[in-house]
């Protein structure tokens, strides 16, 4: 029974559906379907829109986070020379025979030290606070360099070294420069010999 009111149901259905197409103009029906088409048209615009901000945000976070990964190591290494300064501030002051100027040259490169170690902590807080915030400038081009040359450095070398990789499109290659027994210009050209020219 249930099944024979569904059926008068949906004959009552079509048969109300033929009689508004029959009783409708052609001409709104077109306009009908034309605003039916602006409005797809427009749905796929927008949701290729959100799909490229969606895809611009996920970078933006991924190189946020790379940037932290590279601040807390900086960080390490900034807390490991400031013990070592620290210590060696205690062995000076042991020695009587050390004279003012190295004390106070000494002292100064620590407050050097704190000063860097306290500007760092204040950036990486105010990354922590909101990653999708403009990238600091020194950072930004330290990573458009890396986007460019593809040479990822090592910064816990000696002074007079260049360590690091270089990722090409086929293969790695390691890079240990002695800048000391080179002139710049030398160094200069096999580092952009790592270049590629390709766009």
């Amino acid at each position: 029974m249930a099944l024979c009111q569904k059926f008068n149901d949906l004959v009552e259905t079509g048969e109300g559906l033929v009689a508004f197409i029959n009783s409708s103009q052609p001409e709104k029906l077109r306009q009908v379907k034309d605003e039916h088409q602006a409005l797809f048209e427009n749905h796929m615009k927008t949701k290729k829109i959100v799909t490229q901000i969606l895809k611009d945000v996920g970078e933006i976070e991924e190189r946020a986070g790379q940037m932290l990964l590279d601040m807390e190591e900086e960080k390490t290494r900034r807390e490991r020379e400031l013990q070592s300064l620290e210590e060696q501030l205690r062995q000076a002051a042991a020695k009587s025979q050390m004279t003012d100027s190295e004390l106070q040259f000494l002292q100064k490169e620590f407050e050097s030290l704190r000063s860097a170690e306290h500007e760092l902590v204040t950036l990486q807080s105010e990354v922590d606070e909101d990653t999708t915030e403009v990238i600091p400038s020194a950072i930004y081009v330290a990573q458009v360099y890396y986007l460019i040359t593809k040479i990822k450095w090592e910064y816990d070398t000696q002074p007079n070294v260049l360590k690091g990789v270089h990722y090409g499109a086929d293969l790695a290659t390691p890079i240990n420069i002695d800048t000391s027994t080179r002139p710049r210009s030398d160094v200069s050209d096999q580092l952009w010999g790592f270049v590629s020219t390709e766009w």
